[in-house]
């Protein structure tokens, strides 16, 4: 499996990008699984459901499960910071990409989201694993680069970058120093 993050400051296009670069992979017959970073209070379950009265009811984990679709809940009694390795793991070993969204501190290698109207400073330049900036003002980047510089409306171009250089993604979880599964 390939893994590669997108990394960018709220409002600088990333869930748009990941939204455009899924049919684009797609339609090139890869399979792809995304890891998205939530904030603390989300819910993917509603009230009066079953999954819902299970898990309000103490269950630890519900499965819920059709012939087209798995949704797999697990509660925390206790705040737990899982690192997007972890979520990995979790993941469906038949994919062939896995697109991760947030987790910009991660150790991914990882496209930065720039866009200029955002009015946040770039990261490329204190972090060693961002390897690309999709950006819509190439011109306007704050820093000179030597990143490929990829353009950001352009979602089957980065998507032929990505196939061309897929060996640099390559995912080794074995080769993860620290990092506990």
């Amino acid at each position: 499996m390939k893994v590669v993050g997108f990394a960018g400051y709220s409002g600088s296009g990333k869930t748009t990008l990941v939204e455009r670069l899924i049919p684009a992979f797609r339609l090139k017959g890869r399979r792809i699984s995304v890891v998205k970073h939530a904030h603390h209070c989300f819910d993917i379950d509603h009230a009066g459901k079953d999954t819902h009265r299970h898990r309000e009811a103490g269950a630890f984990e519900v499965v819920v499960a059709s012939d087209k679709r798995l949704a797999l809940m697990r509660e925390f009694e206790q705040p737990v910071r899982l690192s997007v390795h972890h979520l990995i793991a979790e993941l469906y070993e038949g994919v062939d990409w896995v697109l991760v969204e947030g987790f910009k501190d991660s150790d991914l290698l990882k496209i930065e989201v720039w866009r200029e109207r955002a009015e946040k400073p770039a990261r490329y330049l204190d972090d060693d694993f961002i390897v690309a900036i999709a950006t819509d003002s190439p011109d306007r980047l704050p820093h000179p680069t030597l990143r490929p510089v990829l353009d950001l409306n352009d979602a089957e171009a980065i998507v032929n970058w990505l196939m061309t250089n897929e060996s640099r993604f390559d995912y080794r979880p074995e080769t993860l120093a620290g990092v506990t599964l």
